[in-house]
């Protein structure tokens, strides 16, 4: 939790397993094969400049950023596939403590400031889940805790935007 991971090697495979409440942000450059992968924690650092910039999503997105360009990514072809923010736990109606709901608001902040569009989600409901991002591909897939791998994200042809939301 809280790491980042950046590749530009085709054969590779970024994994984020366990996604509960996280939020698992991928940046990808389809054009140059980088991608990257964050294990956003929380929504916000609050000036806790000793934690992993993969740990809060205000400093999260721009590490990112930062990593696929050392990489070989262009900003300007950066898209992003998010994963995550369940509400693990019942709470009361309107509770101010679903920091899955959180994060993920926080993690579309973050891209809208950088201008990151945000190509495809699965985020919500009450369970965990994989992210895994294919990096030649580019291809993003998203596996519910008891379930399948299911294609979120990627392929040759330019994406629609599409999303996956909801409790269950």
């Amino acid at each position: 939790m809280g790491e980042l991971a950046v590749s530009a090697s085709a054969d590779d495979e970024l994994v984020s397993i366990g996604l509960g409440s996280c939020i698992g942000l991928t940046l990808i450059d389809r054009a140059k094969a980088v991608a990257a992968l964050a294990h956003v924690m929380l929504p916000n650092s609050a000036a806790d400049e000793s934690a992993p910039p993969g740990k809060y999503a205000d400093r999260a997105v721009p590490a990112l950023i930062a990593a696929a360009e050392q990489a070989g990514a262009r900003r300007v072809r950066l898209e992003a596939v998010i994963v995550g923010g369940a509400q693990m736990f019942k709470l009361g109606s309107g509770s101010t403590l679903d920091v899955g709901a959180r994060n993920t608001a926080a993690v579309r902040v973050a891209l809208d400031a950088a201008r990151i569009p945000l190509r495809a989600e699965q985020t919500g409901g009450s369970r965990g889940r994989t992210v895994r991002v294919h990096v030649g591909t580019a291809r993003v897939t998203v596996k519910e805790a008891g379930g399948q791998d299911v294609a979120l994200f990627g392929g040759a042809r330019a994406p629609r935007p599409t999303t996956a939301t909801g409790a269950r």
